[in-house]
């Protein structure tokens, strides 16, 4: 539409909306071509959460993509929509400048299974893409880990290399060609995109081959010759990624921008940690995280002139700084910032940012738990980080010479300061025994038991074939579940425990400070025997020669006191003594070393962040940790050959999948994600390894559905290539359509499109000196066919459903016997349109089928 003429409706259904530029004018894009982006045009996409449990919370993104062929005018005209839409969206609003290829990772967790760049402009006719076109020949080239584009380049074998997925689109037949440098996840992932494109723009009616070994793919490398010449000379490697580690992305610098007089003033003001407090409502900041992305924060008092001017700050800041044009900017509002931006600082608190003019700290609202509800609702689990209540199996070891000795029964909550143990948790969900196991680890441990700790725990997994959710736990940062099991009885001991329990060489005199109120927050831990060590606000267990006295400060409650004399009767079986704070007798001091200043003020409630979770595609670069986020996640971003990391800012989560065998590396990369991370996080937050087919509920809860059954069998890329049951079209019918093509260009602007086969060998003939015969490439290939062309019509629903596949007709593929049905008996079956179904995704698609009797 013309932005003369006002802004659009925002259809409140829908989450995602797409305008492009064409001739100074912003046309909404068809949501059958989201994903596919002409480098001669600038793109506006509003992202308007729709979930409650959105991982941007309520604010909206609106992302302003710049083509890296777009003109100025194409530009200017996206620019002046933003600015109007902004004012109409008001600001909740979260601004972000994208460019052609370097897009943030919010702006490609949009485009699942990945983003499309197509050559030149716009068709005249406005076609983003055409359903069932076949008469095409086009070469992507496809890359990437969790966020794949695709961009068209030449048809020759010129474009190719040794380290990324090309796709040969023939209309009625697609090839993938493997690279013999890409990783089994990367050829997935191409795959995926592969059949997407299939299915969009062909309706599912398009053969699909894979190669991977040019020897044993013959029939495959024929067709492609046939279209691309014959290929002579090496290929050449792949150009490396420059993906930005975590240890570059924590290189944060905080400006303060102002102006004074004619004059605009950039003052750097802080580098990390951050905190909240200096972000002032009425100024202008911008954060530059290490080059790779600036921030601009917009105080909710600054001016109007300032906010319109919030874009071209950034970009004469970028070129001030001799950053790169495609610069990554983020605009955000006060009250109204993105989850990635609240993360740069030490603490965010929503609270704060409301009340800072007030001068007062909102109490935290406290939850009981209920413990009936846990296995219902896992968002309650995950918020409580509680499986259940504790009450179920438990088993203890403690490492002993490198070994795991198990515990008495009797001793299970006695853990000693200078030890490692692992504690096994058993439980039932879902009708099967569940499993945690707790690697704990003392303060005063040794790198040799740490290290035994863990080889010990790899043989408890193997025994239980990988079922175990192993969470490390540092002394100190226990979590609420590790905590109940003991029920309230767990006590940490500051000596090593000996073969038979703890050393007896203990001191006569010591001193326990009891924390928490209820049985999965409580726990004891031995302090320093000192009167500096006492609190007001907590209870306190003196133990002299064998009796103990239990010291009650004027700030405890009656929950606290309860839960003191349960870690009493752990303690000392002797004589209890009660001691009220300020009537203490004077042997009571003497034990201490006499009196000391202690803390006696009230103490605040401690203030809970507002994080939102946060999910990540783990990988390594020349050793470093390169992390790849995925935004308004759900289980559909979890895949085979995936190591995932979920920071939920209470605890780590590194999500394996079936097919990788990463998971030594991951606690790794989760202790190097807590270390890099800029806003200073603690190096004892537990990390929770949990492999695929095993996930807690606590894990789980943070997804917005989760179905514990999605996993069945499938088809891996493995055997996906080495074939599937199905027709395909001869060989010779597919190189005779090839020999015969002749694609035009688009009408009236040749911009879009492909160079005539008889023009492309010309091109070939040409350059066929520039290269040499090259060695053959390793792998498999297969024909994957979508459907049998051979046959004409529909078939009746009878001779399909319910159909042994020896039982088909002849020519019917047995994995895709639904599409033989007429179009009018498929809506009348499944409910939906073919091109309805072939969109979803496969495992929903495979789920369908099987209650209907298609499979």
């Amino acid at each position: 539409m013309d932005i003369s003429k006002g802004l659009p409706a925002i259809q409140s259904h829908r989450d995602l909306h797409i305008w492009i530029t064409e001739n100074q004018k912003m046309v909404p894009v068809p949501e059958g071509a989201y994903g596919n982006f002409f480098e001669e045009h600038c793109y506006v996409v509003l992202h308007v959460p729709q979930s409650p449990t959105a991982t941007q919370g309520a604010s909206s993104d609106l992302h302003y993509w710049v083509g890296k062929e777009a003109g100025a005018e194409a530009q200017g005209a996206a620019a002046t929509f933003v600015q109007r839409l902004q004012e109409e969206r008001g600001a909740l609003t979260v601004l972000h400048r994208e460019a052609q290829a370097h897009e943030s990772d919010c702006f490609r967790s949009y485009f699942r299974p990945g983003i499309i760049y197509r050559k030149g402009g716009l068709p005249s006719d406005l076609k983003h893409v055409e359903t069932n076109m076949f008469n095409i020949q086009r070469l992507l080239h496809i890359r990437g880990r969790k966020h794949v584009s695709a961009t068209e380049v030449e048809l020759s074998w010129n474009s190719f290399n040794k380290g990324d997925i090309f796709l040969l689109d023939l209309g009625k037949m697609m090839i993938q060609w493997n690279g013999p440098k890409t990783s089994i996840s990367e050829k997935a992932r191409g795959l995926a995109l592969t059949y997407s494109l299939r299915d969009r723009e062909r309706g599912g009616r398009a053969q699909i081959g894979v190669v991977d070994d040019e020897v044993k793919a013959p029939d495959l490398m024929q067709i492609m010759e046939s279209v691309l010449g014959r290929r002579v000379g090496s290929l050449h490697a792949a150009t490396p990624n420059k993906d930005i580690s975590q240890l570059q992305k924590a290189n944060l610098r905080l400006y303060h921008v102002y102006e004074k007089g004619k004059d605009l003033v950039v003052l750097e003001l802080a580098t990390p940690p951050l905190t909240q407090d200096l972000l002032q409502e009425e100024d202008f900041y911008i954060l530059d995280q290490g080059g790779f992305k600036i921030y601009v924060w917009q105080g909710r008092m600054s001016s109007l002139q300032e906010r319109k001017a919030a874009f071209s700050r950034a970009a004469g800041f970028i070129q001030a700084k001799g950053y790169p044009t495609y610069t990554n900017v983020e605009v955000v509002n006060d009250g109204a910032e993105s989850a990635a931006f609240k993360q740069l600082f030490q603490i965010w608190s929503e609270k704060r940012s409301r009340n800072r003019q007030l001068g007062r700290v909102d109490k935290p609202i406290h939850v009981k738990l209920d413990v009936v509800k846990l296995h219902s609702q896992p968002e309650l689990a995950a918020q409580l980080r509680m499986v259940d209540d504790g009450s179920g199996k438990v088993e203890v070891w403690c490492m002993q010479d490198l070994r795991r000795q198990p515990v008495d029964p009797k001793l299970h909550g006695q853990l000693c300061a200078g030890n490692c143990y692992l504690v096994l948790y058993t439980y039932q969900r879902l009708g099967r025994g569940q499993y945690i196991l707790y690697l704990w680890q003392g303060h005063q441990a040794t790198a040799d038991e740490i290290k035994a700790l863990n080889s010990n725990a790899e043989e408890l997994d193997a025994m239980y074939r990988g079922a175990l959710v192993q969470e490390h736990v540092t002394m100190g940062s226990e979590p609420p579940h590790f905590l109940a099991i003991f029920q309230g009885q767990l006590v940490v001991f500051q000596e090593r425990a000996g073969h038979h329990g703890r050393e007896q060489s203990a001191p006569t005199t010591r001193l326990f400070h009891v924390q928490g109120s209820d049985s999965y927050s409580t726990k004891t831990v031995e302090v320093p025997a000192r009167a500096s060590s006492l609190d007001s606000n907590d209870i306190f267990l003196l133990v002299i020669a064998g009796v103990c006295y239990l010291w009650f400060g004027k700030g405890c409650n009656g929950d606290q006191r309860e839960m003191a004399r349960v870690a009493v009767t752990v303690i000392s079986k002797k004589n209890e003594e009660t001691v009220l704070e300020g009537q203490e007798p004077p042997h009571f001091w003497e034990a201490l070393g006499g009196r000391a200043p202690y803390p006696s003020n009230k103490r605040l409630p401690e203030e809970v962040p507002s994080i939102q979770p946060r999910l990540f595609e783990c990988s390594s670069q020349m050793g470093c940790l390169v992390l790849a986020e995925v935004v308004f996640f759900s289980q559909e971003d979890l895949g085979p050959y995936d190591v995932m990391l979920l920071d939920t800012w209470q605890e780590i989560f590194l999500w394996l999948g079936g097919a990788t065998g990463a998971w030594k590396e991951a606690v790794a990369w989760g202790q190097e994600y807590l270390k890099a991370h800029p806003a200073g996080r603690s190096l004892a937050t537990p990390i929770v390894l949990v492999k695929q087919g095993h996930e807690p509920p606590t894990f789980t809860g943070w997804f917005f559905t989760w179905d514990p059954y999605k996993w069945t069998p499938d088809l891996s890329h493995k055997e996906v290539v080495e074939g599937s049951p199905g027709t395909a079209l001869p060989i010779s019918e597919i190189r005779a359509e090839v020999n015969s093509f002749r694609l035009s260009r688009w009408p009236g602007n040749g911009r879009a499109g492909a160079m005539s086969l008889q023009a492309l060998k010309g091109s070939q003939d040409s350059s066929g000196n520039e290269l040499m015969r090259g060695p053959k490439l390793g792998g498999t290939s297969s024909f994957l066919s979508s459907t049998s062309t051979s046959i004409n019509g529909a078939l009746p629903r009878e001779q399909l459903m319910h159909q042994a596949a020896e039982d088909l007709p002849e020519g019917v593929d047995p994995a895709r016997r639904e599409f033989y049905l007429s179009d009018s008996d498929f809506q009348d079956i499944f409910g939906k349109s073919k091109e309805e179904f072939y969109s979803m995704a496969t495992w929903r698609q495979r789920q369908e089928k099987k209650q209907l009797g298609f499979f």
